[in-house]
């Protein structure tokens, strides 16, 4: 895929954050949006950021990418609109703090339906159109914390190593089958998005605690930036894309350390999380 111009692009999770960031991007590239999310304000605020960036054709959905039945309504609808669809971006996601033993499994099953079967349905019910359009891409975000694991994240962790073990067996699958389709998996570091704001924590983790520590240790790179990033990869077809400088730094320590790395993230959590959060 050598431009952006002229194709029809779904974004999951656009009311906010990279989503709508990448919105924003594309449209001054030409491209065609189909947005979704559950926060309709947010939605309807990107939409009208889109439309004064000179959107020529938006349209916007509420969806909760965990109804696997909504999302095969969705892509039908999308379709018959567009009558093709060249790019999905799996982007919606949400986060989940505290420690494995402290977890209700209504908080798991949240988390696993939007971060993990969210993307599996959007790929699932898009893919035949994406291969039928001759020239697609699936995006899926993952997360710096889908290549290291970190404590009080083990399910925010498990849900998005999920999404890159699927999303790199699908790029060989679509290589082997030589169909028109390239597949990147997005590993975003720190990006300064309300996720910690949203998240759910266990009854032993402060929300307000967590939050603030995310927006003001954690949260460097500019939304904006990471879509920049995230598009540049589309075009150049990587197989994976890191996002921030904390993003490549963690990866590389980890790598060089090899299984290790866990011993030293949890000497140092120790002593750089507060009291009564999780580290990131």
């Amino acid at each position: 895929m050598k431009t952006l111009d002229d194709k029809v692009v779904v974004i999951t999770g656009a009311g906010s954050g990279i989503g709508r960031a990448l919105a924003v991007d594309l449209t001054r590239r030409g491209s065609l949006l189909a947005l979704s999310d559950v926060d309709e304000p947010g939605l309807a605020e990107t939409v009208d950021l889109v439309a004064r960036a000179g959107g020529s054709q938006v349209r916007s959905d509420r969806l909760d990418v965990a109804d696997r039945d909504a999302m095969a309504r969705y892509a039908l609808d999308v379709v018959q609109e567009f009558a093709r669809v060249n790019v999905v971006i799996n982007n919606a996601g949400v986060a989940l703090a505290g420690d494995f033993i402290d977890l209700e499994y209504s908080d798991i099953d949240w988390i696993v339906g939007v971060n993990f079967w969210g993307v599996v349905h959007g790929t699932k019910e898009f893919l035949p159109h994406l291969i039928a359009s001759g020239d697609g891409h699936v995006v899926n975000l993952s997360s710096l914390f889908g290549l290291v694991s970190m404590p009080g994240q083990s399910m925010y962790n498990a849900t998005k190593y999920a999404v890159r073990g699927m999303t790199e067996a699908l790029r060989e699958e679509m290589l082997i089958a030589g169909h028109p389709v390239g597949v990147t998996a997005v590993h975003p570091g720190g990006i300064k998005t309300a996720i910690a704001r949203n998240a759910r924590v266990s009854a032993k983790e402060s929300k307000e605690d967590t939050a603030r520590y995310f927006d003001e240790k954690l949260a460097r790179m500019t939304p904006e930036r990471a879509a920049e990033i995230i598009v540049n990869g589309i075009l150049k077809n990587r197989a994976r894309v890191l996002v921030g400088l904390d993003a490549h730094a963690v990866h590389t320590v980890a790598k060089v350390l090899g299984s290790r790395y866990q011993d030293v993230v949890a000497l140092t959590s120790k002593r750089v999380r507060p009291d009564g959060t999780a580290l990131g």
